[in-house]
């Protein structure tokens, strides 16, 4: 299973950490990551905030899971992209994120 978290801070480390221990995963991508994460994920030089990339590296890399954890593209709408493609993601759409 391909997995993408999208974020490049502690938050995201943990859940890249958590989610390295599932036997399943194959591989993980951290879009941006940092030097930190880099440890045990890909880093990919996508900001966080470009939701038009980020979309296009998913399906280019046929992710399985994504995982959307900033408020930022969340409320930009990270999530309504990816499920419009049919990547299953962790993390609320716009409309529900907008109320944070």
């Amino acid at each position: 299973m391909k997995i993408m978290v999208v974020g490049g801070g502690g938050r995201e480390h943990a859940i890249i950490k958590k989610l390295k221990e599932n036997q399943s995963v194959t591989e993980i991508y951290a879009l941006p990551g940092n030097g930190g994460i880099a440890a045990d994920a890909t880093c990919v030089d996508i900001g966080a905030k470009e939701i038009d990339k980020i979309a296009a590296f998913a399906k280019e890399t046929g992710i399985d899971f994504a995982v959307v954890a900033p408020d930022d593209p969340l409320v930009l709408g990270a999530v309504d992209a990816l499920e419009a493609l049919g990547i299953p993601c962790f993390g609320p759409r716009a409309n529900a994120a907008i109320i944070e």
